[in-house]
């Protein structure tokens, strides 16, 4: 397995060269930047301060603890207290209270889409970071900075866009994993039979007949095919946009497209993919496979369940293996693996040479000390920030370098401890590192400044799944399994050779700020599409899930939907039109 790695991994090699080079530009053009890899050292701050960081994004709200909290501490003499709507819930009524009282955070992140950035500015609620930002690391980023910044001032930095790339903007941003994709218990999809799957459909008798193989996890409790949670719900229910995402299409208001530019869809119209979706639901839940603890669960729980045993069905693979797939588990051929459908056309965000604006950093307006918290957002975007700051199981980095890694003869490795983690979850951290569980010290921000996929400054990229010493160490039952089935190395590889990945080019379009007329119309309509969606799914009988599907139907065009869609629309088919500039824009290079 790893002789063909190594073939395909040549290419790879030979750019090291061309991207230590630019890498040393970078270094002389900022010379101020630090692009070395350390520990942490002694804070110069000497009061310890607590920042309440405002993250519609985080899944945990609190103090973050454990590991990274200490080297925060360590290096800033702060305590970040993440205050997170996904799991206080209400997030728009949370949002909308503390900005009335002028104070949503010291630090806020959150989505810089549908005009949210605009909203801030004018809302008085992020500071102009502009000086505070000068001759530091992060401004290398200047252009995707400006980029996200200009529409609003010239000459004012807002906020600052997240996932910044060097790389083509057609080119994967992903690991070996693919964001999306139909990811199924592989070790129970292969007892019986590995049936053929034509379409998203035949996921059902699948994931039934896999149910009946096992309807009891090794935890003890029942098991599901699918397993829900509303906390990402926005425009519409979340979990019945995301297998939309396996025929490459994506979200935008209240539309659905496909990325390539060959499909508009409206989500109310009843023929649309996302109504599919929602069949699709029903249907699962007649057949007893989805859990009914859905709505009333959050993504942690969620997590739990997979992490147990409990759910057969994940459609990302940081769910599903992340959470189960432990290096026991897969020594025992047990764990999550993607499984082809014929049809698929898989969605892959294209890399950001300006940066994503589905997440954002700012600092509130009454932040208490800015200039240490615009020294803790550039450190987030340097090499050790990015190391500690993105650290996930299956799809980020490994950690802090000296703890879970080290840089060899041969390029980066894991640590002995490194390595354990990936089998426990719940594995103790030295003291001198902070202490605690390995899990329960991860970054509890959600954010990456820089796309992985990027190398660092060694070379190599911050996925440490695409360091040659992990791919070398890759061979556990279910892997070897797995690759043998597929004829594939990975996921992403599997998708490419059968002509199945389709790439979002990594531009954003920004659309001009929307009237509070439009916004107002758009939150009545969304809160029923999201509340008449869940019901749907959990309708007693088909009769019941068409009669509901009418009323959500009616009711938010009573409202005004149709004039939110001529929007959207509109803005979709200008995002469209330069992603296919884009696309042009490549192949002439």
């Amino acid at each position: 397995m790893f002789q063909k790695w190594k073939k395909t991994n040549s290419k790879y090699k030979e750019k090291i060269a061309v991207i230590l080079c630019a890498t040393l530009l970078i270094g002389t053009l900022f010379g101020c930047s630090d692009t070395s890899i350390s520990t942490s050292k002694k804070t110069v701050y000497s009061e310890t301060i607590t920042v309440d960081v405002f993250d519609s994004l985080a899944n945990y709200q609190g103090i973050q603890s454990g590991w990274f909290a200490k080297i925060v501490k360590d290096k800033f003499n702060i305590e970040l207290n993440i205050i997170a709507p996904n799991v206080a819930g209400g997030g728009d009524a949370m949002y909308e209270t503390r900005a009335a009282a002028g104070n949503l955070g010291d630090l806020i992140i959150c989505s810089g889409n549908n005009n949210n950035l605009y909203d801030l500015v004018t809302a008085g609620l992020v500071m102009d970071m502009s000086e505070l930002l000068e001759n530091k690391n992060i401004m290398q980023y200047e252009a995707a900075i400006r980029n996200l910044n200009d529409p609003i001032s010239d000459t004012a930095i807002y906020a600052i866009p997240s996932e910044v790339s060097s790389k083509s903007c057609l080119e994967p941003s992903e690991n070996s994993e693919p964001t999306f994709g139909p990811y199924l218990r592989y070790d129970l999809y292969t007892a019986i039979g590995s049936p053929q799957m034509e379409t998203l459909e035949d996921l059902l008798p699948v994931l039934k007949r896999m149910q009946e193989a096992a309807p009891i996890s090794e935890s003890g409790n029942p098991t599901y095919g699918f397993s829900f949670f509303k906390d990402w719900d926005g425009n519409l229910m979340n979990a019945a946009k995301q297998p939309a995402c396996f025929y490459g299409y994506e979200e935008y208001g209240f539309s659905l497209y496909r990325v390539d530019g060959s499909d508009y869809q409206d989500i109310l119209d009843s023929d649309s993919i996302y109504q599919r979706i929602l069949k699709l639901y029903f249907d699962a839940n007649q057949l007893g496979l989805v859990d009914p603890d859905s709505p009333n669960q959050n993504y942690t729980a969620v997590y739990d369940k997979c992490a147990q045993g409990d759910i057969l069905f994940s459609y990302w693979p940081w769910l599903g293996k992340s959470a189960y797939n432990t290096v026991e588990n897969r020594e025992s051929g047990k764990g999550f693996m993607f499984v082809p459908i014929d049809d698929l056309q898989v969605l892959s965000n294209g890399c950001r040479p300006m940066g994503s604006t589905t997440a954002i950093i700012a600092i509130g307006t009454n932040a208490e000390d800015p200039d240490r918290l615009a020294a803790f957002i550039d450190w987030l975007y340097s090499p050790e920030g990015i190391y500690a700051n993105s650290s996930q199981l299956i799809s980020g980095t490994a950690g802090p370098e000296g703890l879970t890694w080290k840089m060899t003869d041969n390029g980066p490795a894991l640590t002995e401890f490194g390595i354990q983690t990936l089998s426990n979850n719940d594995l103790i951290v030295p003291e001198e590192w902070g202490g605690g569980t390995w899990s329960n010290g991860i970054s509890e921000l959600n954010f990456n400044g820089v796309a992985l996929i990027d190398d660092a400054p060694n070379g190599y990229p911050y996925y440490y799944t695409l360091w040659d010493s992990y791919r070398e160490s890759e061979n556990t039952t279910l892997d070897i399994m797995w690759e043998n089935d597929m004829n594939a190395e990975t996921a992403l590889d599997y998708l490419i050779t059968h002509n199945q990945l389709m790439i979002s080019p990594g531009v954003t379009y920004q659309a001009p700020p929307e009237s509070s007329e439009i916004t107002t119309i758009r939150n009545q309509c969304r809160n029923i599409i999201v509340d008449y969606s869940w019901k749907m799914v959990f309708a007693k009988d088909e009769a019941t899930f068409y009669s509901l599907q009418e009323e959500m139907q009616t009711s938010a065009r009573s409202l005004g939907y149709e004039q939110v869609l001529a929007e959207d629309m509109e803005n979709v088919k200008k995002q469209s039109q330069l992603h296919q500039e884009s696309i042009l824009a490549e192949q002439q290079k």
